[in-house]
């Protein structure tokens, strides 16, 4: 099959090539989830193993994907130092609601919720869409029988984070997705830009754009914490799409530099206000952090921000509270230094702010997202790429935050750049458009980053 898929087989091909009974893929084991009690460093190349995993049975809904290429997500981290929760739990749950979800409840967990790819079975039930379609993927599984998921997709019981809360995810050469999952490829990225840009930029788009999220106007400052992760890089393209001052804060010299690249209005180093990585150690040492941001945000910007987009969680949360605007909005979709947050709420309530909970997005938003990057609106923030065979060097990059933007991992796609069908689009927006965190002094003629795949 793979041969088929690479060598550009036509749909009724791949329809008569023969899926192979077992395939590679990064994954967990249940054997491992007490490797880390006690340890400090919990190093997701010790847990993350890339072997031979048997393929699943389709569902009538579902499609089988061909995996080009994925990317690194956070909540693969989690997974793999087997917290918050052991993702195991979810598969046990998901697979006790029964038919085809108990194919979930494995002593194994392929990760992973990106994907580019072609589509090369599909399930009786699938209507919209046909074997040889090239596709992305939403990371969100949703129930269309639950009444909240007509609402919106997010809020149905059984909503589900594809390859964290289920099982055969996309960090793999194969793939199960369910066919409400599934959008066509931008046509002028490549197999790894596409497959950056669903997760993150996805969760961005609702958390600032959406009228479920901050509900963003024009002029409206938005402080970005981590403006050069993988959801920060995207914040800061809405902001300024959508008329918005963005405010970025990162950790060092190297990532100011690459903000500035993005074309983020104001930067901030943390180190301006004298703060680490860490959560501040005292309530008045987070005030003391807040008034320090807050007087550089109204020295550049010419006010408080409207909005604080925070993913960071413990250690930025308590000055999130503290530096938004009188009426303003907090809207976080995660913690990656930790999920305790401690904030004052005398600032919350006295001053009439906000804090909105945001997770990923429903399909709407989503193909509103995917469409501003095929006007070219919002381009990847892809910055490094690994093979498959890597996988787990790649999400220790994002484990200590020592990445920018998105880490990419080529899965099937032999080779980088490969995917284009829209050559045209891509030459009128210009390499250093699409790429603007990669290395600056690699040329601009050669694949990215191609010396680590």
């Amino acid at each position: 099959m793979a041969e088929a898929v690479l060598g550009g087989a036509s749909p009724d091909q791949l329809a008569r090539t023969p899926v192979p009974e077992d395939y590679l893929a990064a994954h967990l084991r249940i054997e491992d989830v007490d490797m880390f009690t006690g340890i400090e460093d919990k190093d997701v190349r010790k847990s993350m193993r890339v072997g031979r995993v048997p393929m699943p049975e389709l569902a009538p809904d579902e499609v089988l994907i061909a995996v080009m290429a994925s990317s690194i997500n956070y909540n693969t981290v989690w997974s793999s130092i087997f917290e918050p929760l052991p993702t195991f739990n979810f598969l046990k749950r998901f697979g006790a609601t029964g038919g085809f979800a108990t194919r979930h409840d494995l002593p194994y967990h392929v990760v992973g919720s990106d994907c580019a790819g072609v589509i090369v079975r599909a399930g009786v039930g699938v209507r919209r869409w046909r074997v040889g379609d090239r596709v992305v993927v939403s990371p969100i599984q949703v129930d269309d029988q639950e009444p909240a998921t007509h609402g919106d997709g997010m809020l149905g019981a059984e909503q589900r984070a594809w390859g964290y809360e289920t099982n055969f995810g996309a960090l793999a050469h194969y793939t199960v997705v369910r066919a409400s999952q599934l959008i066509p490829k931008p046509a002028h990225l490549t197999w790894e830009e596409a497959a950056s840009i669903t997760l993150c930029a996805g969760t961005a788009y609702r958390m600032l754009v959406s009228r479920q999220g901050a509900d963003m106007k024009q002029g409206d400052i938005v402080l970005i914490w981590g403006a050069t992760g993988g959801l920060g890089g995207y914040a800061v393209q809405m902001v300024k799409n959508g008329g918005g001052i963005p405010v970025g804060v990162v950790g060092s010299a190297s990532k100011a530099a690459a903000l500035e690249r993005l074309g983020c209005d104001i930067v901030i180093n943390r180190s301006e206000i004298g703060m680490g990585g860490d959560a501040p150690g005292s309530p008045e040492r987070t005030i003391e952090l807040g008034k320090r941001l807050g007087k550089i945000i109204r020295e550049r910007a010419g006010g408080d921000p409207h909005i604080v987009f925070d993913y960071i969680g413990r250690a930025t949360f308590g000055i999130s509270v503290f530096v938004a605007r009188r009426g303003g909005t907090v809207v976080t979709c995660g913690s990656s230094t930790g999920y305790q947050h401690r904030f004052d709420n005398r600032y919350l309530w006295m001053n009439l702010k906000r804090i909105i909970g945001s997770h990923a997005a429903n399909m709407q938003e989503l193909w509103e997202c995917l469409r501003l990057f095929e006007l070219g609106k919002l381009v990847p923030t892809l910055s490094s790429l690994y093979p498959l065979a890597e996988v787990a060097e790649a999400a220790r990059l994002v484990q200590t935050n020592t990445h920018l933007g998105k880490v990419g991992v080529l899965c099937m796609a032999p080779e980088p750049g490969l995917g284009v069908t829209d050559p045209e689009l891509r030459a009128r927006l210009g390499e250093e458009r699409l790429n603007p965190l990669r290395d600056p002094s690699a040329p601009r003629d050669t694949p990215l980053l191609a010396g680590k795949v």
